[in-house]
């Protein structure tokens, strides 16, 4: 069902953006309906499995797997994100960031086709790759850096993304990969979940689709499980709906309506969370126990020069190495405003010691460290500190 048919029933039409473009003003009124006097400025959620529907199964909303008017608004706010003032482009919600992922994965490929994927991508990826070959699809795999999924794309029927990469914070030129994607008939998918759409638009620069975990900084409060993939291509996106509704991987209402009124402060969230995470690497950089900084806003990263090209903000997340595991978990429990706790991107600042879970290539002592909201200033003693306390 197409956007207009939503709006036209049930949901109201939405506002436009006329009065301003920018990243704050668009968080604040994106996906909201138009005014209607003593009605909410954002509807409360809608909790129905089922609604009213005499005669032929027409209009909008017949079944709560298949719609639901708090996600239209939701899709609608992250769709005006994601690709503003773009037409034709779709979003969907998922339960979770790993739904959204597996819907474009298991929607797009078939046995006999390949796949790249990225080798320093999101833990649960190699999940996903096992099914993936279980279903008789060919994975091949590289790291983010360097374009290397390039050595490896010849013939594939997708290319997966993940730029920033989570945890190493490796960055490709996503324009230079799409390109070459394309011109062998490949899809590409970039995973925008460290960026969010306020630090990096996937579909401007040439994607197929754009997939994040809302889980993170988007929703940023650490209390709603979400997904979405937003695409420009109608057939493609048909097939996402359709894996959706046959798996039943839907956002409850709730989380739905918790997500669309968190994304009303991203755009404050992001902006103290980036100042913060690029204060912090500044300050890490001049311990000599830390190795391994990586911080794409730092103008000495790695990943600089590519990244300024296409982001424009580089993220809450900080990575680092301690010289063993020992001092990375002494570190952790002498942190006092920075919760030990995975995820990222919440207005609380954590960290944790990511080889614990195993999956991740990276040193025992390396710590992933998400910036939250609080003051900078405080944050950065705290680490520091910390760091002083866990010595030897």
């Amino acid at each position: 069902m197409n956007d207009s048919a939503r709006d036209n029933e049930g949901a109201g039409m939405p506002q436009t953006d006329a009065a301003g473009s920018g990243d704050a003003t668009r968080a604040v009124r994106a996906g909201l309906p138009a005014p209607v006097k003593h009605e909410p400025t954002l509807p409360g959620p809608v909790f129905a499995a089922h609604f009213h529907l005499p005669g032929d199964p027409t209009g909008p909303y017949t079944y709560g797997r298949d719609e639901n008017p708090t996600w239209t608004l939701l899709e609608r706010a992250i769709g005006e994100l994601e690709a503003p003032e773009q037409d034709g482009v779709e979003t969907l919600v998922f339960a979770s960031g790993m739904a959204a992922i597996s819907s474009v994965l298991f929607s797009q490929l078939r046995a006999g086709e390949a796949v790249v994927l990225p080798s320093d991508g999101y833990q649960a990826l190699p999940l996903a790759r096992a099914q993936l070959e279980a279903y008789g699809i060919e994975v091949r795999t590289a790291p983010t850096g360097g374009d290397a999924q390039l050595e490896v794309l010849d013939g594939a029927r997708l290319l997966w993304i993940e730029s920033p990469s989570n945890p190493g914070l490796d960055v490709c030129d996503i324009r230079r990969l799409v390109e070459a994607a394309h011109a062998q008939g490949a899809l590409v998918a970039v995973d925008n979940t460290l960026a969010t759409p306020l630090g990096q638009r996937p579909l401007a620069l040439g994607a197929d689709f754009s997939v994040a975990s809302g889980t993170k900084q988007l929703t940023g409060h650490g209390d709603v499980l979400l997904g979405y993939v937003a695409g420009r291509d109608a057939e493609a996106m048909a097939a996402v709906r359709r894996w959706r509704k046959i798996v039943g991987a839907i956002p409850g209402p709730m989380e739905a309506w918790l997500a669309h009124r968190s994304i009303a402060t991203l755009q404050l969230r992001v902006e103290r969370q980036n100042a913060s995470a690029l204060t912090l690497a500044e300050a890490l950089r001049e311990r000599p126990e830390v190795t391994g900084l990586r911080y794409p806003g730092l103008p000495d990263d790695p990943s600089h020069k590519v990244a300024s090209q296409q982001m424009r903000r580089y993220g809450c997340v900080v990575s680092f190495t301690l010289p063993t595991r020992e001092r990375a978990e002494r570190f952790l429990d002498a942190l006092r405003l920075v919760d030990d706790a995975t995820s990222f991107g919440g207005v609380r600042s954590t960290a944790e010691r990511r080889g614990r879970w195993g999956g991740d290539a990276v040193p025992e002592g390396f710590i992933r460290l998400s910036v939250g909201a609080e003051d900078s200033a405080d944050l950065v003693a705290d680490v520091l500190r910390a760091l002083d306390e866990s010595a030897d």
